[in-house]
């Protein structure tokens, strides 16, 4: 159905205005986002089904809920009729306006008086890769965000760390402490016995230059699991 034949108050942008953003579903937040549908095609049904699970063997049946879709770079949009430059940007924009606020927020307090808001910043920068990806929080004397830097890439199942890199690279940015972290494309975030033996590695290696390792954190696809919090450091 259109949305200029629904009535006013069903209408997604107006029932944000009047009852606030909690209020509304997720095809609905989209519809403000993509604002028009295309022929044959009203915007809610269109962004119901971007949002619809994936489907075996058709990676264009959509994006598996709102964090896929919110993960897919303007590339992965290419493909998908009705997107054009303007919808896909907005869409890519609305990501990165999120991992800037979560930044912003963990350079201004200490990270661990907010352990969640890591985990989030973390599962923005690195859930939706369809490769593993090890990252390391670069923290100052306070525990505040200096940077963060995805240092190393790899396949499905294994990256290659090289512990002199994280030594050179919490030198450069005088790092204190560290929290480092790498993504399970499989879904999983239980951490395996290489995670564990990679995080005493550089726990070693990064002593000697006197920078702490507080956390080794490990994301998938809305999940995340602080090694620190499970007794694993």
């Amino acid at each position: 159905m259109p949305l200029k034949d629904l009535p006013p108050d069903a209408r997604p942008r107006e029932k944000l205005l009047a009852r606030g953003p909690g209020a509304l579903s997720d095809v609905e937040l989209l519809a403000i986002l993509l604002r028009t549908g295309i022929q044959g095609k009203g915007v809610l049904q269109m962004a119901q089904e971007l949002l619809q699970l994936k489907t075996a063997g058709n990676s264009q049946d959509g994006f598996d809920g709102i964090a896929g879709l919110l993960h897919a770079t303007a590339d992965d949009l290419k493909p998908i009729k009705g997107l054009g430059p303007a919808k896909r940007a907005e869409i890519v924009a609305v990501l990165e306006l999120s991992r800037r606020a979560m930044a912003q927020q963990l350079k201004e307090r200490t990270v661990f008086a907010t352990p969640d808001a890591v985990k989030h910043y973390l599962q923005l920068h690195l859930s939706g890769r369809p490769h593993e990806v090890f990252a390391v929080l670069f923290l100052d004397v306070q525990n505040r965000l200096l940077a963060m830097e995805e240092l190393f890439r790899g396949t499905l199942t294994q990256t290659s760390v090289y512990p002199r890199e994280v030594v050179l690279r919490a030198l450069h940015h005088q790092a204190s402490a560290v929290v480092l972290a790498h993504n399970h494309p499989s879904g999983s975030v239980q951490p395996s016995r290489a995670d564990e033996a990679l995080t005493q590695t550089l726990k070693t290696t990064l002593a000697l230059i006197d920078v702490r390792v507080l956390d080794h954190v490990i994301v998938a696809p809305g999940e995340a699991l602080s090694m620190a919090e499970k007794g694993l450091m």
